[in-house]
């Protein structure tokens, strides 16, 4: 999977598009997949909510274990409220529910910029037995701090993540996450947090649980490697993932010249403006201890501009 594709998996589960009164053969079982339910806003006669009470009375609601909130109709017009609304709703029905994924559009039905997201805890509020929750888009996203015993995961892929979401998240109190992955973004579309806002991350004071930490798609990546190089959260860590950013020589040299990276299962370093000698200086020193390191997809900066033509993968 491309880094902004549809999810081609939730919760393990293969994702599967549900279509009311589909023919062509039986369904998979209520429990064996993420149900993605979406529509078109251009073609489709039904509504979001007509596709999604369709869901609940031809799939046992009650064995559902993973949703995926597709497209809901104009999405950048209309916020995630609306379909996240019509979930809570179903609540009583819901009962096994597990994962939710809001907002899994791909370029062809929105940029990334476009997705008009809302206040998602909500969804964590009426789910106490979620262990997975995942978003894509930060315009209008709301995280204020919140408490949730279960969760495991979380994941905000954005082409701008406000300082505000960043702060929320990691204000929140949230025991059981083991895996954070947030996509930064850039500046001119609201990606306004710096590395001074992930202070109580990387100081290994929030989340006691977390093994996988991925601080992505960044145009202050080569800041958040340095301060990575020195921070107390890295020790407990088992994967650690810095792609889809702006990395350069600098950021790498700083992650290799600070404290020892050799505990890592995984390094993903994908997307980068790594020199070819970076490249091999940061695989002789990790994998040889057993680190999975990715240094795919080595970029080259827009026209002559140096540092300030690298780009992020994923921005408007």
């Amino acid at each position: 999977m491309s880094d902004a594709d549809h999810l081609n998996e939730l919760l393990g589960l293969p994702a599967v598009d549900f279509q009311s009164g589909a023919e062509g053969g039986p369904r998979p079982a209520a429990d064996a997949a993420a149900w993605r339910v979406s529509v078109d806003a251009y073609e489709d006669e039904q509504t979001w909510e007509e596709e999604f009470t369709a869901f609940l009375d031809e799939v046992d609601p009650a064995g559902v274990r993973a949703l995926i909130i597709g497209q809901w109709g104009e999405s950048y017009e209309e916020t995630s409220s609306y379909p996240i609304g019509l979930v809570i709703a179903a609540a009583d029905r819901l009962t096994s529910l597990e994962a939710v994924f809001v907002g899994d559009l791909v370029q062809e039905e929105a940029e990334i910029s476009w997705i008009q997201q809302s206040d998602v805890t909500a969804l964590l509020t009426a789910f106490p037995g979620l262990v997975e929750l995942g978003v894509r888009g930060g315009s209008d996203l709301v995280f204020p701090a919140t408490k949730h015993e279960r969760l495991k995961s979380l994941t905000i892929e954005a082409g701008g993540l406000p300082a505000e979401v960043v702060r929320g998240v990691l204000d929140s109190e949230l025991p059981a996450l083991e895996h954070l992955d947030l996509w930064l973004g850039v500046s001119a579309y609201g990606g306004d947090a710096n590395v001074s806002d992930l202070a109580p991350l990387l100081s290994g004071t929030r989340f006691p649980a977390l093994r996988h930490l991925g601080l992505r798609n960044s145009e202050v990546q080569n800041e958040i490697a340095a301060a990575i190089a020195s921070a107390p959260v890295v020790a407990r860590l088992t994967t650690l993932d810095l792609s889809c950013g702006v990395l350069g020589d600098e950021g790498a040299a700083a992650l290799l010249e600070g404290q020892p990276l050799t505990h890592l299962g995984a390094l993903d370093l994908h997307h980068h403006f790594l020199t070819e000698a970076m490249e091999r200086r940061v695989v002789e020193a990790l994998e040889p201890h057993g680190v999975r390191v990715d240094v795919s997809g080595r970029c080259e900066p827009w026209g002559d501009r140096g540092a300030a033509g690298r780009y992020v993968t994923v921005s408007e």
